[in-house]
């Protein structure tokens, strides 16, 4: 379900979300309509993009009436309606087909177990399947989504790949169907900046999701991007830093008919996932190296110590202990608080728009 672009109401301004929440309703009923409730399973964050990306280079919005849904407290919404959310939903069928066979062949948890595996390769077959008949009725060639999957398996069996070749295939896939809603709006004009949008975008999401699991694919013994490439975290932030970069150039020069959302989105949204990602990786790190309360006698005698200094003191296990003293004693609000209301009070430094919010 979710992705690295995962925008809420605290800090996406009240008349952007419910555009986004438009395209994710409209992505999960148009999954359902056409290739049944089961296929609502692929629905995630990142794929709505390439329906918002359609959107904003239409002139007219094409929204219609939802039946209540009890993941919206069983209330009805205008949910959108075109040819970007199929597209949305044929890319998101393909790839989680691929996602679904890279776990069946690395035996990932469940799939170690044969019967489960077998019902593994039938639901990712007839994903595939299914995304692919979305995708001509669309005039899209699926190629370069089929094609990834096989070149990122060929790519990681190699000896000593560099970072930016295990994420050329999503890149180029990604490329290819940010490409196409410049075709499905009429906007021929946008399809070389657009395909460029894909490829930074591509990137990122790799690199934060090879981020994410490093840790954890260290722990099992399983492929991770960056230890396979020998990039330190240090490295990756940099990559991941000119990706954001280089989306809002792109999105700059692109000929937008609503630019707030794209912007929101690929822009702000992309740059806390950044943000967030490398700032929990950090984190964990430090915990690792936090050593383990260890309880009775001692753990008293350093609560107590602590409790006697006002905090100054901190023990060798307490993840405060390398902080400086007003880290520790920060009162200045939190984030979501902060970050509500120095962006969403109607100015439109992060979406350009002028809704009272």
């Amino acid at each position: 379900m979710f992705g690295i672009v995962r925008p809420c109401k605290h800090n996406l301004c009240g008349g952007l979300f419910a555009e986004w929440t438009a395209h994710l309703c409209g992505l999960c009923v148009a999954l359902r309509d056409e290739h049944g409730h089961a296929a609502r399973l692929v629905t995630n964050y990142d794929g709505l993009l390439v329906s918002v990306l359609t959107e904003a280079q239409s002139e007219r919005t094409r929204r219609r009436r939802a039946a209540p849904c009890p993941l919206r407290g069983f209330k009805g919404a205008d949910i959108a309606q075109a040819e970007g959310v199929r597209l949305a939903a044929a890319v998101s069928l393909i790839l989680a087909s691929g996602k679904l066979r890279d776990h069946i062949e690395d035996g990932d948890g469940p799939f170690d177990r044969r019967l489960v595996a077998a019902g593994g390769t039938r639901l990712a077959g007839r994903w595939s399947r299914a995304g692919t008949a979305t995708a001509g009725a669309l005039a899209f060639d699926p190629g370069p989504l089929l094609v990834a999957v096989q070149e990122q398996a060929r790519l990681e069996r190699l000896p000593a790949p560099s970072l930016l070749q295990l994420t050329a295939p999503t890149e180029e896939a990604v490329a290819a169907a940010f490409g196409h809603t410049a075709v499905l709006a009429g906007k021929p004009g946008n399809r070389e900046t657009l395909e460029e949008l894909g490829r930074y975008f591509g990137r990122l999401a790799h690199l934060l999701d090879a981020v994410e699991d490093l840790d954890e694919d260290r722990e099992q013994g399983a492929y991770n991007p960056l230890a396979a490439s020998g990039t330190d975290l240090a490295t990756a932030r940099r990559h991941c830093d000119e990706a954001v970069a280089g989306l809002g150039l792109a999105v700059a020069d692109l000929d937008l008919e609503r630019r707030g959302l794209v912007r929101a989105l690929l822009v702000r949204e992309t740059g806390r996932a950044v943000g967030r990602t490398f700032a929990e990786a950090e984190a964990s790190r430090k915990d690792r190296r936090l050593k383990r309360d260890p309880g009775g006698l001692t753990s008293l005698l350093c609560t107590s110590a602590a409790c006697c200094t006002c905090g100054l003191y901190r023990p060798p296990w307490d993840e405060d202990r390398d902080k400086s003293c007003t880290e520790r004693f920060d009162c200045g609000g939190c984030e979501i608080c902060s970050g509500c209301c120095e962006w969403c009070s109607g100015c439109g430094k992060c979406c350009d728009c002028s809704c009272d919010c």
